[in-house]
C-alpha cells in the first residue's frame, strides 16, 4: 500500500476513534477534570517559546514514570549543553503536574503534547521550534514523526522499551510501522530484547543502541530534602512506629493493604503506620472514604496541620509528585499496580534509598527490572493471588520484615546496591545523543527548515 494511503487511513482512524470516545472524554472532563486542562495546547495553540535565539531540545514524556525517568537526563543535558533551552511535553494530566513541579527551575516550558493531526502539529512545531526531539521510552505518533522528518528535525527514542505485547500488535501492521520507525534518527533502548524487537519491526540496526535504563539513575536521585523533613516532623515518623508506604496503588490494593495492616496489629504487638498513595488523583476521594470506613485514625496530606497528625495510623498522600520524598522514611514499601493487574510501577525509587520493597506478580511494565531484583533477592514478589489470599500473604510479609530488622535491612541493602551497580545509562545515552544534538539545525524559522532540499 502506498505510504500516503497508510498515513491517510491512520489519520482517518484517529479521527473516528476521537469521535467515538468523545462522550467518554466529556464525561471524564466534567466528573474528574481530565482532558480539559491544556486543551488549547493539545490543539497546537501554544504560546511561542521565548528563547533569545537559543537552540531548543524538546523532550516528550507520556506520564509520571517517563517524567521521573527524564530527571537525570534533563540535568545532564543542562550541564553538557548549557546554551540550549529545554521544553517538556506530557500526554497525561498527572504527568503534566509532576513535570511542572520537577522541572520548574530547569526547563523553558512544560506543555501538553498535541493531537496527532498534521495541521495541529505544524502549529506546535512552529511555536516550539525544536532543533531535536527526544521521546522518552517508546510512544510512536506517526504524523508527528513524519512532520519532524519533513522539517529535518532529528528525533531520538530515549530509554526505549518495547514490550512483547506491543511488539505483537505492531507486527500486525509491520509495513506501516517500519515506515514510521524510519523517521527516527536513533533509538537508545534499555535492553537487547528491546533492540531485537525494533530491528524485527524494520528499524535500521545502525540506529539502535543498548544504553541501559535511565530509571536506575532517576531512582538514585530520589529526594530526601526539605519535604522529607516536613513529613517526618508533621507526622512524627520514626523507628518507634515503622512506616509502611503503599505506593501508586490501584483498586483493590488499598483494601488489601488496610486489611493486612489490621491482621498485623491483631496478632502481634507491632504498631506500624501506613501511608497510602493512590496512582490516580481522581481516586483520592474514593480511597479516603475506604480508609475512613476501615476504622483507623487517619488524616491526609492536604488537610490542615493538626496535633492529631502525630497519632494517626493511616495517612493518605493525596498530592502529586511528593511520593519519592517519603521513601527514605519508610521501613517497607509496597509498589502497587502489581496485585491489581495494571503492569506494576517503578520499584527503583524506593530501592534507591534502601527501603524493603514488596511487589505483586503483575509487573510486566518493569519485567526486566523486577526479574533482576528477584534474581538478586533484593525484592519480595508475591505470586498471583486472589484478594483474600493477597491480604494474608501481605500481612505475613509485613510481619516477617517488621519482626526481623536484620532481614529487612539486608533486603534494603541489596536493593540499594543493585541500583548503584546499574547506574550510568544517562551518560551513555548523552554520548549517543551528542551526535544528533551537535549536528541539529540551529534555532531559526521552522518554515525555513521545512523548505530546505531533502
Amino acid at each position: 500500500m502506498p505510504v500516503l494511503s497508510m498515513y491517510f487511513i491512520y489519520s482517518l482512524l484517529l479521527a473516528l476513534g476521537f469521535l467515538i470516545l468523545l462522550p467518554r472524554f466529556l464525561f471524564d472532563a466534567f466528573r474528574h477534570g481530565k482532558y480539559v486542562a491544556g486543551f488549547r495546547e493539545r490543539l497546537g495553540l501554544l504560546t511561542p517559546l521565548q528563547t533569545n535565539g537559543r537552540t531548543v531540545i524538546w523532550i516528550h514524556c507520556v506520564s509520571v514514570g517517563e517524567t521521573q525517568a527524564a530527571r537525570p537526563l534533563v540535568q545532564s543535558l543542562k550541564q553538557r549543553f548549557p546554551n540550549h533551552s529545554i521544553a517538556v511535553s506530557t500526554t497525561t494530566l498527572t504527568g503534566q503536574n509532576v513535570a511542572r513541579e520537577v522541572f520548574k527551575n530547569d526547563v523553558e516550558k512544560v506543555f501538553y503534547f498535541p493531537f496527532d493531526w498534521r495541521w495541529i502539529l505544524r502549529r506546535t512545531l512552529t511555536a516550539v521550534n525544536p532543533a531535536a526531539v527526544l521521546i522518552m521510552e517508546t510512544e510512536l505518533w506517526p504524523n508527528f514523526l513524519r512532520e519532524c522528518e519533513a522539517r529535518r528535525i532529528p528525533v531520538a527514542i530515549v530509554n526505549g522499551r518495547l514490550s512483547e505485547q506491543s511488539f505483537r500488535r505492531y507486527k500486525l501492521i509491520k509495513g506501516f510501522i517500519s515506515r514510521v520507525l524510519s523517521s527516527l534518527s536513533l533509538a537508545a533502548v534499555q535492553t537487547e530484547a528491546d533492540a531485537q524487537r525494533l530491528r524485527a519491526l524494520g528499524l535500521d540496526a545502525a540506529k539502535i543502541f543498548v544504553a541501559g535504563n535511565t530509571k536506575f539513575d532517576a531512582g538514585a536521585a530520589s529526594s530526601t530534602g526539605t519535604l522529607t523533613t516536613e513529613f517526618r516532623d508533621r507526622f512524627k515518623l520514626g523507628p518507634a512506629a515503622p512506616l509502611i508506604v503503599a505506593a501508586s496503588t490501584h483498586a483493590p490494593e488499598e483494601r488489601i493493604i488496610l486489611n493486612a495492616l489490621k491482621g498485623v496489629r491483631l496478632v502481634s504487638e507491632l504498631q506500624p503506620r501506613l501511608m497510602i498513595a493512590p496512582r490516580h488523583p481522581e481516586r483520592f476521594r474514593e480511597v479516603a472514604a475506604l480508609i475512613q470506613a476501615s476504622g483507623f485514625p487517619t488524616t491526609n496530606r492536604t488537610a490542615p496541620t493538626s496535633p492529631s497528625d502525630s497519632a494517626c495510623e493511616v495517612i493518605l498522600l493525596d498530592s502529586i509528585g511528593e511520593l519519592p520524598t517519603v521513601y527514605s522514611l519508610a521501613s517497607i514499601v509496597f509498589v502497587g499496580g502489581s496485585i491489581a493487574n495494571a503492569g506494576g510501577h517503578n520499584i527503583l525509587e524506593p530501592a534507591a534509598v534502601g527501603a524493603s520493597v514488596i511487589t505483586g506478580a503483575h509487573t510486566q511494565n518493569f519485567k526486566q527490572i523486577v526479574e533482576t531484583f528477584v534474581e538478586a533477592e533484593a525484592v519480595i514478589q508475591l505470586p498471583p493471588l486472589s484478594e483474600s489470599e493477597a491480604t494474608i500473604a501481605m500481612a505475613n510479609a509485613f510481619e516477617q520484615l517488621l519482626l526481623d530488622p536484620d532481614k529487612r535491612s539486608e533486603l534494603g541493602r541489596r536493593a540499594f546496591s543493585l541500583v548503584n551497580q546499574n547506574r550510568g545509562a544517562t551518560e551513555r545515552t548523552l554520548d549517543l545523543l551528542s551526535s544528533i544534538l551537535t549536528r541539529a539545525p540551529n534555532a531559526g524559522s521552522a518554515d525555513e527548515r521545512s523548505t530546505k532540499p531533502h
